[in-house]
């Protein structure tokens, strides 16, 4: 392992503090103690391989986790810190060629002509945190301060040994952070919510709003889409659910995903994503762009907050508003919070069949009341029940994501909206999910149909879209 270690005091018979900004420096004699190897002295590398076992029959994704953990040995935090991006770069690369040569990696050729870059691109700007973004069980990172650091691995949150060595170091990892996105943090503008080249959501806090110090959130997402089939897989739903959402999607109905925070709606809207056909213009509308598409005509629009000088903002009602002039044959919106969901309505009751979104809520029922609050908050002065018809009018199905104590993120509730009775929306429950106890720390229950056949099912079969009856059976959802 390279001894090179900035982090030593001026004095000790190592190099000064401020070695990392030279190219080369010259140690007297006098300055090395007896019998010990020379510090070497630049970024260049030693040569000498890690005497680690070599990495054998693993994926990439394995491999370079083995690997980034190695350069992080060879690289402390100072050198992260206070080195300048292009000679880390050069370091990174003397690296990946050192191992390269001398090491029988499990990489095929291209992967060898990433793994560079994909190194440099996990070690710059997040330090400590890189183990943590190499970890594919990860799915979200909490810094709570520079000790306390969490993840979510399998649904559970658990704290770790990761620490950043003051406040600080922390505020000056979020700086590099948010300067790699384009964005600025501090006093003036002391939080950020932004995308990360991986896809990852990142969020920053910094005093005077967090009153114990900086914070950081992230959400971090799969390199691969999470499909229809892993999510049957892993227990989201059953296989008449998915027949009925595939067919729902595929006959052009109108879909609301609710659900609470983490609950899976926007693994779920991908998932159903893929019954569009091919022949289709889609227009993805989101905060922070997650969705990824297999479809070929997709256009990806992503709103944009304000800058420096408090203007240039773009918002979802803005990008909903234009996507209406973009000739779609779908239009997805990641989520609606506020104004935009009128004209989500309004685009779904003017012939834009097949829109899909998803919004916070706690039921389905919950769901319908949020999207008339968030109608209100366009500041147009309609009555309650004309909101109330516009989205009975709109919406065909409400499915509703739960994310369970063991975890499990399942479909608890796919319902169908039929009318008014009143002033009143009528939803009827078409699956929904049984719990029938606890083994250990899992769940355990069976998706179940409750035996109503949808009013919708005339219309998909108008459109040449059709599901068999049998898939509403109680016996026949399990």
């Amino acid at each position: 392992m390279n001894d090179f270690n900035p982090a030593r005091r001026p004095g000790d018979g190592t190099l000064p503090r401020d070695a990392l900004s030279r190219t080369h420096l010259t140690i007297p004699e006098n300055r090395i103690k007896p019998r010990e190897k020379p510090v070497p002295t630049s970024f260049e590398p030693t040569g000498v391989a890690p005497a680690t076992p070599r990495v054998r029959g693993v994926g990439y994704a394995a491999v370079k986790s083995e690997l980034h953990a190695r350069l992080l040995d060879e690289i402390d935090e100072r050198k992260l810190l206070e080195a300048d991006d292009q000679a880390l770069g050069d370091y990174v690369k003397g690296f990946v060629n050192r191992l390269l040569e001398t090491e029988d990696l499990a990489l095929n050729s291209a992967e060898r002509r990433r793994l560079a870059d994909d190194l440099m691109q996990e070690t710059l700007g997040v330090g400590p945190l890189a183990p943590l973004m190499a970890d594919p069980a990860v799915t979200d990172i909490l810094v709570n301060g520079p000790d306390r650091v969490y993840v979510e691995r399998f649904g559970r949150l658990e704290k770790t040994t990761v620490r950043f060595r003051d406040t600080d170091h922390l505020q000056r990892i979020i700086q590099r952070i948010v300067a790699g996105v384009g964005r600025r943090i501090d006093e003036s503008s002391p939080m950020v919510d932004a995308r990360l080249p991986d896809g990852s959501r990142v969020n920053a806090t910094v005093p005077p709003i967090s009153l114990d110090g900086p914070t950081i959130s992230i959400r971090r997402f799969g390199r691969f889409r999470l499909r229809n089939s892993d999510l049957l897989r892993l227990g989201m739903y059953s296989q008449p659910v998915a027949t009925f959402l595939e067919a729902a999607v595929r006959g052009r109905m109108n879909i609301v995903i609710s659900g609470g925070t983490g609950a899976g709606k926007s693994t779920l809207l991908g998932a159903m994503a893929e019954s569009i056909s091919e022949n289709e213009r889609i227009i993805t509308i989101e905060d922070a762009a997650e969705l990824v598409l297999v479809q070929e005509h997709v256009v990806r629009l992503e709103t944009r907050p304000l800058n420096i000088e408090g203007r240039g903002q773009v918002n979802t009602r803005d990008l909903v508003v234009n996507a209406l002039r973009m000739r779609p044959n779908r239009i997805i919106v990641g989520e609606v919070r506020a104004g935009e969901s009128l004209d989500m309505l309004q685009a779904m009751n003017t012939g834009h069949d097949g829109s899909l979104t998803t919004v916070h809520a706690n039921s389905p029922r919950d769901a319908l009341a949020r999207l008339e609050t968030m109608v209100l908050m366009a500041g147009t002065d309609l009555p309650s029940r004309a909101i109330r018809e516009q989205i009975v009018s709109a919406i065909q199905l409400v499915v509703h994501v739960r994310r369970y104590e063991d975890g499990v993120r399942r479909v608890e509730s796919v319902a169908e909206i039929t009318g008014m009775e009143g002033l009143t929306p009528q939803l009827q429950e078409i699956f929904r999910f049984k719990r029938k106890g606890r083994s250990g720390r899992s769940i355990q229950g069976e998706f179940s149909a409750t035996g109503i056949v949808p009013r919708c099912l005339e219309v998909m079969r108008e459109r040449d879209v059709d599901v068999p009856l049998s898939t509403f059976h109680p016996e026949g959802a399990a």
